[in-house]
Parts: structure tokens; sequence; C-alpha cells
């Protein structure tokens, strides 16, 4: 496993000073990874371990993995520090788009020297074709896209093809209508 290299360490918390200075911490990156990871603390506890683990497997070549914790135990920095020590690209799932949300806010703090694109459905709001037959009433399907996630969604897709430091954050029901339907 390299080694990171890493500049200005401070063992402070990662929450910004009341006087709004930037949050204390350090850029690490590490040999043949394009990712800046920001780390406004070491990593602790079983983060480490379960780092050197998943990065150990994905060398290995071991396809699915799963890192399980409760609420607020460190998922996220944990993930954060394999991207950036694997130096791939990659794609972040989430079930919903406030998860998904709340992912993008958090991997553009670890990565904001780097590509943190957000992938979800452009809907705002979605009907589907719909019929009633107590009333043989037909709904049509209707729905509103979100001009705002549309751009992020193309900025995402100009990201994957033209960068090699790029984590994309998605929402599951995204990934449908993309490809073949037989695919899924």
């Amino acid at each position: 496993m390299p080694e990171p290299t890493a500049a200005g360490y401070s063992h402070a918390a990662s929450s910004a000073p009341a006087d709004g200075a930037a949050p204390e911490g350090e850029f690490v990156t590490y040999p043949g990874s394009p990712f800046q990871l920001f780390q406004p603390y070491p990593p602790a506890g079983d983060q480490p371990t379960a780092i050197a683990q998943l990065c150990e497997n994905i060398e290995d070549g071991l396809s699915y993995q799963t890192l399980l914790g409760v609420t607020g135990s460190g998922k996220t920095y944990t993930m954060a520090n394999v991207i950036a020590r694997m130096g791939r690209p990659a794609i972040v799932f989430a079930p919903n788009k406030t998860l998904a949300a709340q992912l993008y806010s958090e991997f553009r703090e670890f990565f904001p020297k780097n590509a943190v694109e957000y992938f979800v459905s452009y809907y705002d709001y979605y009907q589907p074709e719909a019929y009633v037959p107590q009333r043989d009433l037909f709904i049509e399907k209707d729905s509103s896209i979100n001009e705002h996630i549309e751009q992020m969604r193309l900025s995402a897709t100009k990201s994957v093809l033209e960068r090699r430091d790029t984590v994309i954050i998605a929402s599951v029901s995204a990934i449908y209508g993309i490809g073949k339907p037989e695919d899924y």
C-alpha cells in the first residue's frame, strides 16, 4: 500500500472555526492517484484496518464488498480514503435523493480539488400513466424536470469521460432509463 504525502497537518476537528476560517487538516495524496483527499483528522478506531482491508481486497480482484457501520461511524470518510488510495474513478450509490445530496456534500468536502459530481433523477415530479377501473378513467403520465439537476447530470457525464479524478454520487433510481432495458 503506498504511503501518503501530506502538507499542513493539524489534528483539529472538521468543522470550520467560528471566525469563518477554513477548517484545519491536510491534503493527502497517494503515488499514482489523481485524488487529493482533504483529511480534517486522521483515520481512527477501526477505520485504518477497514481502509487497508478494502484496498487489499480491491487489489486482489474482489468485486463485491460491504462496509457496515452504525450512523456516524465514519463509513463515508472510510470510503473517501479508499477512493483516494486506489486512485480510480468511483461511483457511490445512495438509495434516495436525500441521502445522495448528503453524500455529495460530504464528498465535496473530502475532495474539493477533484471532480465530485451529482447524478440523480432529474424529475421533480413524475406520475406514471394509470387506469382507474372503478371510474373508467385513464390518467396520462405527467412529469416535471428540474433543469439544474439535468445540468448536474450532464456535468457528471462529462467528468466521467474527461477526468480520472471523478467521484459520482448517484441515486439508484437515476440508473434506470440509461442503456438497454433488458440490462435491468
